[in-house]
């Protein structure tokens, strides 16, 4: 499994569960947006990808609502989610690596941002990278 289609799909991986209150984010058609650095001697260029979902009052009051399917070979380690935002660990493994991911999402009604930190460790050695999400409604569904 390559690490760099796991990618875009992180953040959004968990669910939001037993929230007390459903989260700050307003229904309808979204569109996701993230920005993927890395860090170290290759010289590899940033990678942007979009996607659109809609999202309804009921995905979000459901406690079990989450934007994209966990992927196989990812634990979730600590996650806490509040009305505002999220903060998680995840480690995800892969034949020959391990990636080690450290996120934050902030839920901001209409638009919500996030950051997501990753560091590969892998047979070819030690790889850092970052990965800027941001989300914005852009209508009704």
């Amino acid at each position: 499994m390559s690490f760099r289609p796991l990618l875009a799909s992180l953040l959004l991986a968990l669910p939001l569960a037993a929230l007390a209150e459903s989260p700050n984010i307003v229904p309808g058609q979204w569109e996701f947006t993230s920005t993927t650095s890395v860090v170290g001697d290759l010289p590899i260029p940033d990678q942007t990808e979009s996607q659109q979902e809609c999202i309804a009052q009921g995905d979000i009051d459901d406690e079990e609502f989450s934007f994209i399917e966990q992927e196989e070979g990812c634990e979730l380690l600590d996650h806490e989610v509040t009305v505002d935002g999220m903060d998680y660990r995840m480690v995800c493994r892969a034949e020959g690596g391990e990636a080690s991911i450290i996120g934050r999402m902030d839920f901001l009604g209409q638009r919500l941002e996030g950051t997501v930190d990753i560091l590969v460790d892998s047979a070819a050695g030690e790889l850092r990278m970052t990965t800027a999400i941001e989300g914005q409604r852009i209508g009704d569904c």
